[in-house]
């Protein structure tokens, strides 16, 4: 280790070299290259963590670019883990960069995690956050939560020693119209910025025990004014008993099958004569960014009314940026149309963009 490299944090009373050394013994885990995870990664390796795992299996995209600020131009288009990698080791050549280009699910979630003291939750949806939680439960590993909404962002640190966890806060898994989407309702570029840092900085502090970790609290932070709050929490004792993972993370109802398609086979479908009805149901300014051809823009808020036009006879392809939204429009278009013929894309524009451009 280079003393030098580090002598600003070294010199800090009752950090030393010591926490200095705890944290070059290292090894973090952080699920998601986007928004939170950039800010987690880019401080955590500039401060000498010895081992960072990166999960993500998402392509940069031009709208990434306003607060995912380690990415640049040349990077869009480019898988995020070998971009980030590769800049990463730029910064601190030291650093142990172990990159996982999957999807965390419930078939890798227990080998990936196992190899790593602590987890740093920088993933954009529900399913991930309860599969992280519960196999960090089995594992008695500690992880560390953040979440963004429009300006305002939370942070607090759950299965720490025993104590509150992610589901003694949040029980039960929210449906997917029942809770703000980013895609949607956008987020200031600065704000995860601000919640990234502080997921490191109390990852930070598990590793070194310098200071009071956020467990059983939950900060929330509001940027209009400032304003910072927390909220305790106790732990439920029944959420420690969790012996293995559930069979189905990616929705409240598991018997429910979604029926969906591929980019390759939409690709197929797109380069073949035939007229397909593709409904992109994202909103009116992301279609405008980008769309693909001979698709027709109907955003979710409100498709029940705005299918106009569609022959419900023939097949519906839907499609969004990553293909969350379209599985919640093909959900509430089956309610009124049970015999129709719908599928949603797989990965949406963002594993469109991956395979086929």
């Amino acid at each position: 280790m280079n003393q030098n490299r580090y002598i600003r944090q070294t010199t800090l009373k009752n950090f030393g070299h010591e926490a200095q050394q705890k944290l070059s013994d290292a090894k973090i885990l952080v699920i998601g290259a986007g928004g939170l995870g950039i800010p987690v990664l880019t401080y955590l390796n500039a401060m000498g963590v010895g081992t960072l795992g990166i999960v993500d299996n998402d392509t940069v995209s031009i709208s990434n670019l306003h607060r995912q600020v380690i990415y640049d131009e040349s990077d869009v288009g480019k898988q995020k883990i070998v971009a980030i990698r590769k800049k990463l080791k730029a910064q601190n050549s030291n650093t142990r960069l172990v990159g996982y280009d999957t999807f965390l699910v419930k078939e890798n979630a227990l080998e990936i995690i196992g190899e790593y003291d602590v987890v740093v939750d920088a993933s954009d949806n529900f399913p991930t956050r309860y599969l992280v939680s519960d196999a960090c439960i089995m594992l008695n590993k500690p992880f560390v939560y953040g979440a963004l909404h429009g300006y305002e962002g939370q942070v607090s640190v759950f299965n720490y020693e025993k104590g509150p966890t992610y589901r003694c806060l949040f029980p039960t898994m929210p449906k997917e119209d029942e809770v703000p989407n980013c895609n949607e309702h956008g987020v200031l570029g600065i704000i995860p910025g601000i919640i990234g840092n502080l997921q490191a900085l109390e990852t930070v502090k598990i590793i070194t025990g310098v200071g009071e970790v956020l467990s059983g609290k939950l900060l929330l932070f509001n940027g209009l004014d400032q304003s910072y709050k927390k909220i305790k929490f106790r732990l439920q004792p029944d959420n420690l008993g969790i012996k293995k993972l559930q069979d189905f993370y990616e929705s409240n109802d598991p018997c429910e099958v979604v029926p969906t398609i591929t980019v390759d086979q939409l690709q197929n479908l797109l380069d073949s004569d035939k007229e397909i009805q593709l409904i992109d149901v994202r909103t009116a300014d992301e279609f405008e960014d980008f769309h693909l051809p001979n698709s027709i823009n109907v955003p979710l808020d409100g498709i029940e009314e705005n299918m106009k036009g569609v022959d419900f006879e023939r097949p519906i392809y839907l499609l969004c940026q990553s293909g969350k939204r379209s599985e919640v429009a093909l959900k509430k278009l089956r309610e009124l149309h049970s015999k129709s013929p719908f599928y949603s894309i797989l990965g949406g524009i963002n594993q469109f963009l991956a395979v086929c451009s």
